[in-house]
């Protein structure tokens, strides 16, 4: 076997004394049951539910959590071949900044050796899930907070490390089935509309006079990779449905509708199953229907997806080839402007409303926006930025210029599964047209990966017709379109390395 005693005990050298002997035992029967070329999968969660009064994500104004609904977690699946190895780490976040991907990844690589490309990680983009980014900006520039504050960055930075080397100790042979199933109940829906005139509205019900029709389409299908163990047994389900996580709200942390996909596969499949959900391309997906005035609660969107989920599992196919592939690019996406102008209106548009003064909601966002991209682009940026705004204060991106560099990865095994991990919130649009162009038989399309930092990724159609999502974008119009062929540059290049290393049929 490839992957040498040495490796591993300088990987469990990072952990407190008392947990190495325990660790080493596991790594002994990793190498036990391993073989040259022998694809191993490992699969780990960690708690990351902050404390009550921690800050909560979501929207413009502060708010401080009172209680826990269900707890956040961070889910982990490794894959290991050889030399190769990659993980993907599901967080149960609003999204993931650049500053966190950057210390996961870093302490995740010296840890178990995984080069720190080929680790993704993603949000589940919970609305009633920690806002961290101004407390993780004081806590990597060791800046004086509240003790709570910094403690519970802590957590959440080694949540994720946990479970990936949880995961990486825990990996071994296994049965993998992939494939993919639909959504036939009507749970998402597109949540943008064309009005009259040809502009767009977000939200916009169907009775309205102005409504034509919906702007684009939903995303039905469920992708699916189930693990089990050697006895068979299952182990974990790595799912990925597009829709939009804001059905709970209120003041108290939860996972939103995905904590039920978990119960109800733990309900059929077993307690110790461990489900990975990764939200797909969902943009411009929600749950509202604009042809009703019911919604859906999140209990009902969650057992509805975990019982599609749990009725196509039989359909799934094991895996044929164990190739392991991954392949990470960094993409430059172009930034949008901040003159000094605008950033001094924004200033204006931000103290009002931290007065309570009426806002206009667009003008709130241009505003929140506007001095994210003036940290972005400007060596010495004309706000104090940390002074007017909590989310999308970074270390990693400040003063970075015209470009916003985003890491994308692509993990593919055998020709049978492929899982692209893309940044932002990005328009169905763009992850069925990867899909459609993947040249594997079932891919995974995972947004909020890597980079939140974009917020949303329309399409250029998208960027025409305007509207909130639009409004909410710090990069330029074409930038999901760069996302796409990007994937699919990555997609082409992991079937190549696939062909070539597989052996002709005489």
């Amino acid at each position: 076997m490839t992957l040498s005693f040495r490796r591993i005990f300088q990987s469990i050298s990072f952990f407190a004394p008392g947990f190495v002997f325990l660790f080493a035992l596991e790594a002994t029967s990793l190498v036990a049951f391993g073989s040259e070329g022998s694809l191993r999968v490992g699969v780990a969660e960690a708690d990351i539910t902050p404390p009550v009064g921690f800050p909560m994500a979501g929207y413009y104004h502060e708010r401080l959590a009172e209680g826990e609904i269900d707890p956040l977690k961070a889910r982990a699946i490794v894959f290991i071949d050889g030399e190769t190895s990659g993980a993907l780490v599901v967080c149960d976040l609003i999204g993931i900044s650049t500053d966190l991907k950057n210390e996961v990844r870093r302490r995740a690589s010296e840890k178990t050796g995984i080069p720190a490309e080929n680790i993704a990680l993603s949000a589940t983009h919970s609305h009633t899930a920690p806002d961290y980014m101004k407390e993780l900006y004081l806590r990597i520039g060791n800046e004086p907070q509240p003790e709570m504050r910094a403690n519970y960055i802590d957590k959440l930075i080694g949540g994720p490390v946990d479970a990936i080397c949880t995961a990486f100790a825990n990996a071994k042979p296994s049965i993998i089935e992939t494939g993919s199933g639909t959504q036939n109940e009507a749970v998402a829906f597109n949540r943008r509309a064309v009005t009259r005139d040809g502009s767009v509205k977000t939200w916009m019900a169907a009775s309205h006079p102005d409504f034509v029709r919906t702007a684009g389409p939903i995303d039905p299908q469920i992708g699916l990779v189930m693990i089990r163990d050697e006895a068979k047994k299952p182990v974990g389900v790595l799912s990925n449905f597009a829709l939009h996580l804001d059905t709970v709200g209120g003041m108290k942390w939860s996972a939103d509708y995905p904590f039920f996909i978990e119960r109800t596969l733990q309900q059929s499949l077993g307690a110790g199953v461990i489900s990975i959900f990764g939200n797909g391309c969902c943009g411009d997906i929600n749950h509202v229907n604009p042809r009703s005035t019911e919604r859906n609660t999140a209990a009902v969107i969650g057992q509805s997806i975990g019982n599609s989920i749990v009725r196509d599992l039989s359909g799934l196919q094991p895996l044929g080839n164990q190739k392991l592939t991954v392949k990470s690019r960094v993409v430059q996406l172009p930034l949008q402007d901040a003159t000094q102008e605008e950033v001094a209106q924004s200033i204006e548009v931000l103290n009002k409303a931290k007065r309570k003064e009426p806002v206009e909601f667009l003008e709130h966002v241009t505003a929140y926006k506007k001095l994210i991209i003036d940290q972005m682009r400007h060596k010495e940026p004309f706000a104090k930025t940390r002074e007017h705004i909590t989310w999308g204060l970074s270390r990693s991106l400040a003063g970075i210029g015209d470009n916003l560099p985003v890491d994308m990865t692509v993990i593919t095994l055998g020709t049978d599964v492929a899982i692209v991990a893309l940044p932002g919130e990005a328009f169905v649009e763009l992850g069925l047209s990867i899909k459609q162009a993947s040249p594997f038989k079932t891919t995974l399309v995972i947004e909020l990966s890597n980079c939140v930092e974009t917020i949303y990724v329309p399409t250029r159609v998208a960027a025409a017709g305007g509207s909130y999502e639009v409004t909410n974008s710090t990069t330029l119009p074409g930038s999901g379109e760069l996302i796409v062929e990007t994937a699919i540059s990555l997609l082409r290049e992991a079937a190549t390395d696939v062909i070539a290393q597989t052996p002709a049929t005489p």
